[in-house]
């Protein structure tokens, strides 16, 4: 059975097509944030095992960071592309192919036995993820009804759902059974192929409705020079947050199996917390901006972080875990924010938008994997965290944001 798109009621039929409101599609909203849990969900599951990875395949550190790195850059590269074409071509059904490239990819991993086939596996991975997320970002605006924030909020509450329960799940599966029992979570990504299978449904559905009602469509020129400086600022906070979040996301365990002598499965769950932290975050930031404005948001996600992220590197255990709640809390906040601010920076081009955004935070984390790697390798764990704490404090030029409404009058050429 399709989805049921939401009515639109007579009065809002009779509205001029230009202003014609949508209601607030939960319904997809929900499904789109599920089938986000269950592809995030893989992404974080790699990650988890790479213990797994290091010790069985003896691999050094800068390796483990190059595979995070293959599979980033496979993801950043393609999906400005991808975005750019299906604004002007939308493609409901790559929804679920793009879950087929995931299901490989998990298939490839657990067979992986050597460097270069967990490097292939992880890219099959990062491939699904292009196609998956610049249409999974369209489908939640067009199911917002205006509410864009708080649309972006769910939709991406779910990834972050999944990111954390990937490593609780390699904690209580693949740790115990072994490589061999990554092959079981491939029924995530068959069951994310159904899932998105109805919303394909749903947004071609949505796609002719809009067509019939509005016509054709074409994004207003932009005045590059007004949009290129405020698009850079928002790069630098991306930079700012992924490069400290991916210390957290693949080093953490390893951090805190140095330092405190603990388990695997207690680090683990260590990292679970944080993702968990990310999660709420994620939830409560999107609905803010919509709320107080944006620029509000990303200011305080950012530079917010900072005192906690300056005192982590020299705490104690117990410590420890309440400041990666708190960090993942704060800084989880800012990426519904700035999507949604760089998407009414730049109308009609969500896809693009999407697809750059999440190819920048992708490639950052690729290459702050890889870097971070280098400089464990080198000296030491503890001298990443270290240096990370600095990071939050890039939050200060949130200042030179212009207000959104401001920005989007001003990007259109006269």
């Amino acid at each position: 059975m399709k989805i049921a798109h939401a009515p639109v009621s007579s009065s809002e039929a009779s509205t001029p097509a230009s202003q014609t409101p949508y209601r607030t599609a939960f319904g997809i909203l929900g499904v789109t944030s599920a089938s986000h849990l269950l592809n995030d969900m893989i992404q974080s599951l790699m990650i988890a095992v790479y213990p797994i990875f290091k010790v069985g395949l003896h691999l050094s550190y800068w390796q483990i960071g190059f595979v995070t790195l293959a599979y980033q850059v496979t993801a950043s590269l393609l999906q400005p592309l991808i975005g750019r074409y299906t604004d002007r071509r939308p493609q409901p059904y790559s929804l679920p192919l793009a879950m087929l490239f995931s299901f490989c990819g998990l298939f490839a991993l657990s067979r992986a036995h050597g460097f270069l086939a967990l490097i292939g596996a992880a890219m099959l991975v990062g491939v699904g993820s292009s196609v998956f997320h610049p249409e999974t970002s369209r489908v939640a605006r067009l199911a917002s009804g205006g509410r864009h924030g708080l649309a972006q909020s769910i939709f991406q509450v779910g990834g972050n759902a999944g990111s954390a329960i990937g490593p609780l799940l390699a904690a209580l599966i693949v740790v115990p059974n072994g490589q061999g029992s990554i092959v079981w979570f491939t029924i995530a990504a068959l069951l994310a192929m159904i899932l998105l299978w109805h919303v394909s449904w749903w947004y071609e559905d949505q796609i002719a409705r809009r067509k019939r009602s509005r016509g054709a469509t074409h994004a207003s020129p932009l005045n590059m020079r007004v949009v290129a400086p405020v698009i850079g600022i928002l790069m630098v906070l991306m930079f700012s947050k992924y490069f400290y979040t991916v210390s957290i996301t693949n080093y953490l365990i390893f951090y805190l199996i140095e330092k405190f002598g603990i388990s695997m499965r207690a680090a683990q769950l260590h990292l679970f917390m944080f993702l968990g932290a990310v999660a709420l975050g994620t939830l409560f930031g999107g609905p803010l901006g919509d709320r107080i404005g944006r620029k509000a948001v990303i200011w305080f996600s950012i530079l917010g972080a900072a005192p906690f992220t300056m005192i982590l590197p020299d705490a104690n255990l117990t410590v420890t875990t309440v400041l990666i709640v708190l960090i993942g809390l704060i800084v989880s906040s800012a990426f519904s924010a700035i999507l949604v601010y760089a998407q009414e920076l730049m109308p009609g081009r969500v896809g693009m938008v999407s697809g750059l955004f999440f190819g920048f935070a992708f490639g950052l984390g690729g290459i702050g994997a890889a870097t971070l790697g280098w400089m464990a390798d080198h000296f030491g764990i503890a001298a990443v965290y270290r240096l990370c704490a600095w990071l939050p404090l890039l939050g200060i030029v949130a200042v030179f944001l212009p207000r959104p409404a401001t920005a989007v009058d001003s990007t259109r050429d006269r």
